[in-house]
């Protein structure tokens, strides 16, 4: 985008012609075209879709989609069940990589949290893509009528109010690209973010609203998205004068008309900007990694995607994941890299670099800049949408359902609450007689082993204070009910890091649990094998059991550090 800052050209009148896609250059690489492609299909879909769906989408041949699919699975990118193909975490680390670089999620979204508590408004931050915007960060007020976008949906810019401020950039090539956009686009159905166009009032002002923006210094979207929908944005400032990105506060017209939404929260967005951007003027250059973490596996990519090969044969596409970890060479300190630092940082020989480069320039992914290639915001279609909003319960699922398979038990996923644990997920083992746990019952920590690894995480002066409050009931002739001997017992879960539990909440009942930490360490979950007690000795349980437990908790550990990244998880 260039910063020319030229008034618009003159409009004039549009008829609808399908858009012509530029050719690749001869040296793109075919099967990573057709990977982003499955991976831009899915996201389209809402985060899975059938595999014949997605030939349908992408007008590749079924045997095509199958090898892309299996690939993408391969390395942890999609979560494949029969015909259907699901978006998994793990796809979120390519999304990542640009926003690590990009930086503005660090520095300012502390800002846009302190922001959408003061105004008691969804908040959000938007850069430019093409001529389109593209939300990096959001502050979700969480009420029954919820206003929001998702970390990555793309909006047509004349339909926003971050839109008139990013357009005062623009220059003569952004006009015409949003101009050839219109002609070939005319009801907005490249935007699955937005109810398509239904008027054409949005397009028809948006000169204007660019003219007055520069004016003004701010821009409203008055129910040009949908109607009953109105938002405010400020420009937030680079020290070198051009805009970062873009504060947007969101509203309806039940709260705000447009003109009581800027009397309102102008103000406030003003401040927030200009701590916004005396952020951006004293926030120090991020070091340099002196170590890239090795990928996909202790060997690093060549000896993962030679393994890969050898496993899964013909149906294994190895230019397509090597073409993929290309994005991932990029982050926080590298934001700028070169050929052969790309190759560097992935272990890729030169050439494969350099084909994965120009494939990702071709499809808007990259841009470069006399040797520097850098990210663009174009990286997050590939996945981050559907993703940004996953729970915990979305990510623990299908490592349950692989633990249950495994073990050949019951298995969940439970929380602490207040004095209960609460079940978030589980998956049953479909044997005649089973321990069928729902999803959402509550049961006294103090009995469970789920409840003990939770409690046991605890702080110690909050277990003290849980140990002092909670009053153990005898639930069988085997409950631990005595403060003290808790007490003793949760500081050998500390040491073992993992609690057993049998016949203390119902006779028959064991369970076995691990805990399960986020991106800062912190305990947030259990996981939990539950059998009869009857199936072998206890001792037996603990060789058998345990290690299962914790390959589970580590790889969901895995996909919560990634997912948790940029974006908050909750639990459901």
């Amino acid at each position: 985008m260039t910063s020319t800052h030229e008034a618009p050209p003159a409009d004039s009148a549009l008829s609808p012609r399908p858009p012509v896609p530029p050719a690749p250059p001869e040296e793109a690489v075919a099967p990573l075209m057709r990977g982003i492609a499955v991976l831009r299909g899915l996201t389209d879909a809402g985060g899975t879709a059938t595999l014949s769906d997605l030939g349908r989408t992408t007008g590749l041949a079924r045997s095509t989609v199958d090898r892309v699919a299996g690939t993408l699975a391969r390395m942890g990118y999609v979560h494949l069940d029969g015909s259907n193909a699901a978006l998994a975490p793990r796809l979120m680390e390519l999304g990542n990589a640009y926003l690590a670089a990009l930086r503005l999620p660090d520095l300012l979204s502390g800002h846009a949290d302190a922001l959408a508590d003061t105004l008691d408004e969804s908040v959000s931050l938007a850069v430019a893509d093409g001529d389109g915007i593209r939300f990096i960060h959001q502050a979700i007020r969480r009420r029954a009528l919820s206003l929001s976008f998702r970390i990555g949906d793309l909006l047509p810019a004349e339909r926003t109010a971050p839109g008139p401020l990013l357009a005062t950039e623009w220059g003569t090539q952004d006009w015409a690209r949003w101009r050839e956009r219109r002609r070939a686009d005319p009801d907005d159905r490249g935007f699955p973010a937005v109810p398509r166009r239904t008027h054409d009032a949005a397009t028809a002002g948006f000169v204007r609203r660019v003219e007055e923006a520069r004016l003004r210094g701010w821009a409203l979207d008055d129910q040009l998205i949908e109607p009953g929908l109105v938002a405010l944005s400020v420009p937030v400032r680079a020290p070198d004068g051009r805009i970062a990105c873009v504060a947007n506060a969101v509203s309806h017209t039940s709260r705000h008309s447009a003109d009581s939404l800027r009397a309102s929260l102008l103000p406030a967005l003003r401040t927030a900007v200009a701590a916004m951007e005396r952020e951006l003027g004293v926030a120090p250059a991020p070091a340099s990694p002196s170590a890239v973490r090795e990928l996909r596996g202790p060997s690093g990519l060549a000896a993962w995607t030679s393994a890969s090969k050898r496993e899964l044969g013909g149906e294994f596409i190895t230019s397509l994941a090597r073409g993929l970890t290309a994005v991932t060479a990029f982050g926080e300190g590298r934001a700028e890299l070169t050929l052969s630092e790309v190759a560097e940082h992935t272990s890729l020989p030169r050439a494969t670099a350099r084909r994965a480069l120009i494939t990702l320039r071709h499809l808007g992914h990259v841009t470069v800049e006399g040797r520097a290639f850098r990210l663009t915001p174009r990286v997050l279609s590939l996945g981050f949408p559907p993703l940004s909003r996953t729970t915990l319960t979305h990510i623990a699922r299908p490592h349950l359902t692989a633990l249950t398979g495994r073990v050949g038990n019951s298995t969940s996923l439970a929380v602490l609450t207040d004095d209960h644990v609460q079940c978030a997920v589980s998956v049953t083992a479909g044997r005649i007689m089973d321990v069928d746990i729902a999803a959402g019952s509550r049961v006294p920590a103090y009995a469970t082993s789920a409840g003990r690894v939770l409690v046991a995480s605890l702080p110690a002066g909050r277990r003290a204070a849980w140990l002092a409050r909670v009053r153990p009931q005898a639930l069988t002739a085997r409950t631990v009910t005595r403060p003290t001997d808790l007490g003793a017992i949760l500081e050998q879960v500390r040491d073992d890091g993992y609690a057993l539990v049998d016949d203390e909440l119902e006779e028959g009942l064991r369970s076995v649990s691990v805990p399960v930490r986020d991106r800062r360490g912190v305990v947030v979950a259990a996981v939990t094998v539950h059998m009869h007690s009857g199936r072998g000795p206890a001792a037996e349980c603990v060789t058998d059991i345990v290690p299962e437990l914790r390959a589970t908790a580590d790889a969901l550990e895995d996909d919560l550090h990634v997912t948790g990244r940029f974006v908050r998880v909750p639990v459901s």
